[in-house]
């Protein structure tokens, strides 16, 4: 039915005398004069405001009353694309229940959607749409598990895919040399082992995996390459690998692409949407990226299309927009916009091969589950925590003695690991050195050598960092010095505690190779009551103990890593001090980690 009914007197009165018709027919013709004067008028109308107008009016003469207002919440880099294809919608759609429907389409970011619709956290600006078209199926499964009451389905309909893909400058070295050159797997892409002196690792970025589908999918991907995807995995190889990846993290996806225009950079590559690289050579064509896919498969953002309305004619306005976005024509104007079809294919033509872009569809691992997300997020918040950490070496006159197989002492080799341990922390951690061996200090075991502050600090002319790193090497055991352990314990302890920082992670590291042996120190049990008293839940300090030699006995040792909620690990190898450094570590990514749990090792 069209917008406008006939009137009684426009139809022929069949009885009516010749003259009456007569009469009538010519009202008509008047009629009809100024109609066509009327329809003039409007046509010069549409020739002033365009062919666009006129489309958008012969369009829309199928639907009519109060407009369907639908509001489209996409992930800005597909935004622009999808407000093509509304704009065409919006001019010839046919309507729902006779009423036009208006699609207004917004770049929206999804894990602020994401945060705004679950509470779980930080969001800002308006997070409520109709629709809502995130850069992937992590984020809207996020919202299955914690959305509570939010209205939401998933259409099963994705309107676009991009894999991920490993980017770096072509004017790197090397880089573009050969187009068929394999990159690297997943598990090789980032060490899983503590680091040594002198590695030359590739160096990696990605965008943070808080605010990024394409940075938080690095980390389940990278964990499901190294065998730690499982929710009980937190092992020492995940600890190296996320550390790895967070000194090279940005903060969004244009801090990233810095990482691309950088020169010389032959081991520099960045984790990125084939659609974001696309666009950043699009935005860089003087210094274009190169692409490269991962071995053995990679993850591709998926677009999913979400339907949030409550109320169902909205509803059957978005499935209509949804269907749209399906046909051969919608998808035509996604993929001119660097992505592929939700199948995968590509248009050579945009997706350029000779910036490594490849034509056939890479393989494609599985979305990873929800609660993989969360415990691998958790563990990345956890694991950047600023740390603030007072290192303690025992100094004794044991320390003196040969490690078989290195021809360092024990003490050598402590300092060592001692200094490739302090790679692990970025640079903005805090740091702090003592040594303790019996009545070192006037009638004190322990002496402060360095106090803790920032890495990056400048002393005297150096960095905090390279402070320590001498004063490590320099480090001389007393010949005939005893371990003065439980005095050293509870005076690190209550130094930390008199300069806790709550915005860090406060924590104490000792380093010997003896049992305490000072005949006037404080006694075990004394030392385990005064620390469990002055402890608390809400300023947890956890002490961690690495101890090395044949002789060592671990249970007082324990014992004060369970006080503290520390861990303790005793080894007769002291090269393996910087493996214990990771298994230390994996120590934070648990909940209850210096929170007084039993976390000592063994």
């Amino acid at each position: 039915m069209g917008r406008h009914r006939g009137t009684p007197e426009d139809e022929p009165a069949r009885s009516a005398p010749r003259d009456r018709r007569d009469s009538r027919a010519a009202r008509r013709r008047r009629r009809r004069g100024r109609a066509v004067t009327a329809l003039a008028a409007a046509l010069a109308v549409v020739v002033g405001l365009g062919i666009t107008g006129w489309y958008v009016l012969a369009g829309r003469g199928s639907c009519g009353g109060e407009d369907v207002a639908l509001d489209v919440a996409a992930s800005p880099e597909i935004a622009p694309a999808l407000r093509e294809v509304a704009t065409a919608f919006n001019a010839d759609n046919p309507g729902v229940d006779g009423r036009c429907v208006v699609v207004e389409v917004r770049g929206a970011e999804s894990a602020n959607m994401t945060y705004g619709i679950t509470g779980s956290g930080p969001a800002m600006g308006d997070t409520g749409s109709d629709v809502w078209i995130p850069d992937s199926s992590l984020w809207s499964n996020l919202v299955k598990e914690d959305g509570g009451d939010a209205v939401f389905t998933d259409t099963g309909t994705s309107v676009a895919s991009s894999p991920l893909v490993l980017a770096r400058p072509a004017s790197a070295d090397g880089a573009g040399e050969d187009a068929d050159e394999e990159a690297p797997s997943w598990d090789s892409l980032v060490p899983t082992s503590a680091p040594t002196a002198g590695d030359t690792g590739t160096d990696v970025g990605l965008v943070d995996p808080v605010r990024s589908s394409a940075g938080l999918a690095t980390l389940a991907l990278v964990a499901g390459a190294i065998g730690q995807e499982q929710e009980e995995e937190n092992g020492p190889e995940l600890v190296a690998a996320l550390q790895a990846l967070q000194r090279g993290v940005a903060p969004d996806e244009e801090a990233a692409f810095g990482a691309l225009t950088e020169e010389g950079e032959s081991a520099r590559v960045l984790v990125i949407s084939e659609q974001a690289a696309w666009r950043y050579n699009s935005e860089h064509e003087r210094s274009p990226a190169r692409v490269g896919y991962p071995a053995g498969g990679t993850y591709a953002l998926d677009y999913p299309y979400i339907d949030r309305s409550t109320d169902p004619v909205v509803s059957r306005a978005a499935d209509l927009f949804r269907e749209r976005l399906t046909r051969d024509a919608a998808q035509e104007v996604i993929t001119a916009h660097g992505f592929r079809t939700p199948d995968g294919t590509a248009d050579p033509d945009v997706l350029d091969p000779a910036e490594g872009f490849q034509r056939r569809t890479p393989e494609d691992l599985p979305v990873p589950s929800t609660q993989n997300v969360q415990r691998l997020t958790q563990a990345w918040n956890r694991l950047k925590l600023d740390s603030r950490l007072l290192t303690v070496v025992d100094v004794s006159g044991s320390m003196l003695e040969e490690v078989p197989g290195t021809g360092m002492n024990r003490m050598q080799v402590t300092t060592t690991a001692a200094v490739e341990g302090l790679n692990l922390f970025p640079e903005d951690a805090e740091h702090g050195l003592w040594r303790f061996s019996v009545g070192i200090n006037n009638d004190l075991d322990y002496e402060e050598l360095l106090p803790v502050r920032e890495l990056t600090a400048e002393v005297d002319g150096q960095t905090h960092k390279d402070a320590l790193e001498t004063t490590l090497t320099r480090l001389q055991p007393v010949p005939d010095g005893d371990t003065g352990l439980y005095d050293t314990y509870l005076a690190a302890y209550r130094q930390m505690s008199r300069t806790y920082k709550p915005d860090r992670v406060n924590s104490i590291l000792m380093l010997t190779d003896g049992n305490n042996d000072d005949p006037d120190s404080i006694a075990l049990e004394e030392l385990l009551t005064t620390l469990e008293e002055e402890s608390s839940t809400v300023r947890p300090i956890p002490v961690f103990t690495i101890a090395f030699g044949p002789d060592i006995d671990p249970e007082p040792l324990e014992r004060i890593a369970e006080v503290t909620g520390g861990a303790a690990y005793t080894t007769e190898d002291a090269t393996e001090i910087g493996d214990i450094f990771l298994q230390a570590f994996s120590q934070r990514l648990e909940p209850t980690a210096g929170q007084g749990a039993d976390a000592s090792g063994g």
